[in-house]
């Protein structure tokens, strides 16, 4: 099973918890002094919400999947495609240790598609190292949306 995994950086927390609990009628289901995560059924997404973002508004999109074999064939999908990635291999972000692999759509959204492996203690693998965006997303110049060849 595939979810939908979106990425917002905010401005008060507090007050977006609060705002988020009543939209989807649910508590979060992982909550740091810093984020928070809603995975939810209905409608099946996996929602987080930070400040770790350099800018207010949407950081990214992702795919979240349950296996390896899910990851390989969106992968496969990808290159085939031709499209420039960046794969990181056991990555600690968001609080959790993933497989990603990381592209970005013609308009500069970075997408991720990642298999979670377990929780982790920090947010990206040390708090004394800065992230420049939400969930470790890298920055556009690391992953550039490559057009097909003819």
């Amino acid at each position: 099973m595939k979810r939908i995994h979106l990425h917002l950086s905010v401005e008060d927390l507090g007050k977006s918890i609060s705002f988020y609990n009543s939209l989807f009628g649910a508590l979060p289901t992982v909550t740091k002094p810093d984020y928070a995560k809603w995975m939810l059924d209905d409608p099946l997404v996996n929602f987080a919400i930070s400040q770790r973002g350099t800018h207010i508004g949407l950081d990214h999109i992702g795919i979240q999947v349950e296996s390896e074999a899910e990851l390989s064939e969106i992968k496969e999908r990808l290159e085939l495609a031709e499209m420039h990635m960046l794969t990181q291999k056991e990555t600690i972000c968001c609080y959790a240790k993933s497989d990603k692999h990381w592209v970005q759509d013609p308009t500069g959204i970075a997408w991720e598609t990642y298999r979670t492996l377990d929780s982790a203690p920090t947010f990206n693998g040390s708090e004394a190292q800065a992230s420049v965006s939400a969930c470790c997303a890298p920055t556009p110049q690391t992953i550039q949306f490559a057009t097909r060849k003819p």
